[in-house]
């Protein structure tokens, strides 16, 4: 039976774990290209044709005839294709539109202050050097983020919207996970105790721990060698 559909991608993509995890609840297969080189792959004309700016994670169904990119978007096509489609989405418009809301802020608020400081301090790409001013303001700006999602857990709430893991959990944990792993350190997570409890609960749940493998908090941050 061919999956549902493939990604191409490098390895431990968090956005692709993310599509693994939605996947794995809603009962679909997907597999990774596993000739893919980056920088390789993505650039020849047969990838170009079918994913125009060679951008990854990029995604293709089963049968090869829709492609998309974009992590978010990515995330919500698999989310609506499977049985689990009223949890992961909401039942009702309001639902759905906090759901999204949570999944606008993991990217935009959450991945976009994230990602640069590890690019800078643990893949230092070329295309990302190691700027101290801008990545303090990276950084405080996703302090300014978690203080957000603290205020949102507040009396031991155990998810984001209702009473169940929703898309927007899995999208916000899975680039909360990144940034426990290397910038998210114990000074950091002592001031967003709901926090780090919430990451750690649901990163529990099997499809979560099956796509990310074991929860790793640092206790110091990295930082610039």
């Amino acid at each position: 039976m061919a999956p549902f559909g493939r990604f191409y991608t490098y390895p431990d993509n968090y956005r692709v774990q993310r599509a693994q995890a939605i996947a794995a609840i809603n009962g679909l297969t997907l597999e990774i290209a596993p000739d893919f080189q980056m920088d390789v792959t993505n650039r020849t004309p047969e990838f170009l044709a079918k994913f125009p700016l060679g951008k990854v994670p990029a995604f293709e169904t089963g049968d090869g005839s829709f492609h998309l990119t974009e992590g978010q978007a990515i995330a919500r096509f698999v989310a609506e294709s499977g049985p689990k489609a009223g949890q992961l989405l909401g039942e009702d418009v309001k639902t759905r539109a906090l759901i999204e809301q949570w999944s606008c802020f993991a990217e935009q608020e959450l991945a976009a202050n994230a990602v640069p400081p590890v690019l800078m301090l643990v893949a230092k790409l070329e295309q990302y050097p190691y700027d101290e001013k801008r990545c303090n303001q990276l950084l405080a700006a996703l302090e300014r983020a978690l203080g957000r999602v603290e205020a949102e857990l507040k009396d031991g709430r155990q998810f984001l919207v209702g009473g169940q893991l929703t898309l927007a959990d899995i999208m916000v944990v899975g680039v909360l996970q990144v940034a426990g792993r290397f910038l998210m350190d114990r000074e950091m997570r002592k001031d967003v105790p709901g926090v780090e409890a919430y990451v750690k609960r649901v990163m529990e749940v099997p499809e979560m721990k099956g796509a990310f493998g074991d929860l790793q908090l640092c206790e110091t941050r990295v930082r610039a060698q």
